[in-house]
């Protein structure tokens, strides 16, 4: 059966940093190829992708993840029926999210027991992290407001249990689309990811380093008053040329995304949208971890991407043996763009893939030269506005 595979392969270099700490705040790292090499987690650069989503989605395409579900749905309920009270919504909310989840919602015991006789009530939470789209939250605040003075069995009746489960299934966000949804307490209503983020790794060998730093009080009275720092400390870093590696099944993307969020256009086009999101925020995002110590505002200095109609490769393994710096030039991505470049062909051609797979290239600089002869150079807005046009057309569009 043909599929339709969309791989992005990133070369990216950045400079002292600690994008992704351990609980020690160690930057994390990770063993290949018989060296340690410095890593950033599957999970880190989602989330960053993710938040990059606001910035070119509109909010009613996107969902939110919390476990203050019951806060946000009430909100939408009070937004509907004004005459509603605070702490009825908040109980309204809870009933149609455990409807629709399975999932307990309650006030939790550390804000029931610290809240004073006398003080405001706490609203009730998820024991898990709760992502919902904004189609579902709104979906489930019209059937709360249906539920207010319906008597107490409203949530209890089958055809209600039928709806709140259905709301929750259906019309789902683009980023839950992508990332999926996992649902301890009903797997039915579980969504499978249709992105695969790889741990970013460095080229070549990684050392931590480590910075230490002074802080000087700005008020002193006398000369001589408090000589020393007023505050001292460390924190680790480090800098690496990263290879970045993301997959994403078009065809359960297209699935989990259903008839799309809205009535109104071709069902190819939230397909789309959802493709061009996808490969301009991961490529242009960043975690946020120490940004503000360090500023490494880097943008990728390479860019493959290809549509496959078989499963994604990840090519990591040009960079098994680490790149070494290049005598008297220094540097790791000069090596790393002419392994890549060597590489892929290599694997495809040994495996028998097709000559035709379409193929982007977005590079910088002439350390990235090697890697031009890959695929159709095009500067992001296009290239993005390519993939999206040969998606469509792969999935039946016009």
């Amino acid at each position: 059966m043909t599929r339709t595979i969309l791989e992005v392969h990133v070369l990216q270099t950045v400079p002292p940093s600690c994008l992704n700490r351990d609980d020690t705040g160690t930057p994390k790292t990770a063993m290949y190829g018989g060296v340690r090499r410095a890593r950033v987690s599957s999970q880190a650069w989602k989330r960053a992708t993710r938040r990059a989503f606001h910035d070119s989605l509109d909010p009613s395409e996107l969902g939110v993840r919390t476990r203050r579900v019951a806060e946000l749905l009430a909100e939408r309920i009070l937004e509907r029926d004004g005459s509603i009270e605070q702490a009825q919504a908040w109980a309204l909310a809870a009933e149609a999210v455990q409807t629709a989840t399975g999932s307990k919602i309650e006030v939790p015991k550390r804000k029931a027991e610290s809240k004073s006789k006398e003080g405001p009530e706490a609203a009730p939470e998820s024991k898990y992290l709760m992502f919902l789209s904004a189609s579902q939250l709104d979906g489930l605040a019209e059937l709360a407001v249906k539920g207010h003075g319906a008597g107490k069995d409203f949530f209890k009746d089958k055809a209600t249990k039928d709806r709140a489960r259905q709301i929750a299934s259906s019309r789902h966000s683009i980023d839950i689309a992508l990332f999926g949804r996992m649902v301890a307490d009903d797997a039915d209503i579980n969504v499978d990811a249709a992105a695969q983020v790889a741990h970013a790794i460095s080229v070549h060998q990684v050392d931590n380093e480590s910075d230490y730093y002074t802080a000087v009080d700005d008020y002193k009275i006398r000369e001589d008053d408090d000589l020393g720092a007023g505050m001292i400390g460390t924190v680790e870093f480090n800098s690496a040329t990263l290879y970045r590696y993301a997959a994403v099944d078009i065809d359960l993307l297209r699935k989990n995304l259903g008839k799309g969020l809205q009535e109104d256009e071709p069902l190819t086009e939230p397909l789309r949208r959802a493709t061009e999101a996808f490969v301009e925020c991961f490529l242009t995002s960043l975690p946020t971890g120490k940004l503000n110590t360090f500023a490494n505002h880097t943008l990728p200095d390479a860019v493959v991407i290809k549509v496959r109609s078989a499963r994604p490769i990840n090519f990591v393994a040009a960079f098994e043996e680490p790149c070494r710096v290049e005598p008297e030039i220094g540097g790791h991505l000069r090596q790393a763009s002419e392994l890549l470049a060597a590489y892929i062909p290599e694997v495809e051609t040994a495996y028998g893939m097709p000559e035709d797979t379409p193929t982007w290239v977005l590079r910088v600089g002439k350390n990235t030269e090697a890697l031009s002869d890959l695929g159709r150079e095009l500067p992001l807005g296009e290239m993005v506005a390519s993939i999206g046009a040969e998606i469509v057309r792969r999935q039946g569009g016009a």
